[in-house]
């Protein structure tokens, strides 16, 4: 069932993300764009919403936002503002989680970078405490 947030939806926000909603803290939906090749979905996630810690092993992922405010951290960095129009490179290996402000929706096109066998490790859910100290 497709709900109208008032978001920005070019792309469409998809269904509730049911598939993966145990990693994710709140809300979020996803729009399949393609699997033929290359995994590309765009996700938006309501506000407070964002997802465990989880590293890409292999190919990594890259994320293009598409409207909103959100945050991006890797483990042992600081946090990362990002708005419409940012794009982040998520190397291999690297531990990290993102989402949107406490007060905003935030939409991104994730890209999965294709290598052979590669996976996802989701993590532990990125603290209330922690998500707070971003400046959300």
């Amino acid at each position: 069932m497709k709900r109208n947030l008032g978001y920005a939806e070019i792309l469409g926000i998809g269904d509730e993300n049911v598939k993966y909603n145990k990693y994710f803290t709140g809300t979020s939906y996803l729009q399949r764009l393609t699997t033929e090749g290359l995994h590309i979905s765009q996700v938006t996630f309501e506000s407070g919403c964002r997802n465990f810690w989880h590293i890409h092993h292999k190919g990594g992922q890259i994320l293009i936002v598409t409207g909103g405010h959100g945050w991006y951290q890797e483990e042992g960095k600081e946090a990362i503002a990002l708005k419409e129009g940012d794009v982040v490179n998520i190397p291999p290996e690297i531990k990290h989680w993102h989402g949107a402000s406490k007060d905003s929706w935030f939409s991104h096109i994730c890209l999965g970078v294709p290598a052979k066998d590669s996976s996802n490790e989701w993590c532990e859910p990125v603290s209330d405490e922690d998500y707070m100290k971003v400046g959300c």
